[in-house]
């Protein structure tokens, strides 16, 4: 059973920050380039409003996999690893929350207002969050695979 709970905390983590890795170097560049944004914003609020249902499934997947397998565990004699994960991890998702309900909301608000200057500050807002996100997320990693 802890191998299924273990591929299911390695699965949503995957998920998460390969559309991270998605949106910060393949959409993001190309809507950029290609769109003027009348068309930019509408369509980056439309793929991050289905990422975002996504990364808020791949949250509780986490939690709770990362909960169950650390319930059996005494967190005194974890690997150092374990608590730079969870601290990261924990830190990912108040980032996650800040992100989605500050200026991912406001954003969306704007667009539907027609504001597009409005709009494009808020997605202006929303990057550099994703970028620090990334980079715990391979803080997370880093640690619990090389420090034990």
């Amino acid at each position: 059973m802890y191998e299924i709970i273990k591929f299911v905390h390695l699965a949503a983590g995957i998920v998460w920050m390969g559309g991270m890795a998605l949106m910060i170097w393949a959409i993001r560049p190309v809507a950029i380039a290609q769109l003027e944004p009348p068309l930019r914003l509408p369509l980056l609020s439309g793929i991050l409003a289905r990422f975002f249902k996504i990364v808020g499934l791949c949250i509780v997947l986490l939690l709770a996999s990362g909960g169950l397998m650390l319930m059996g565990v005494d967190m005194r004699l974890a690997p150092r690893g374990w608590h730079v994960m969870l601290g990261a991890g924990s830190l990912m998702c108040l980032v996650f929350g800040h992100l989605y309900f500050g200026p991912f909301r406001k954003m969306q608000a704007a667009l539907q207002d027609g504001d597009l200057p409005t709009a494009g500050a808020q997605l202006g807002k929303i990057h550099p969050l994703v970028l620090v996100n990334f980079g715990l997320s391979w803080i997370a990693v880093g640690a619990v695979v090389i420090w034990r």
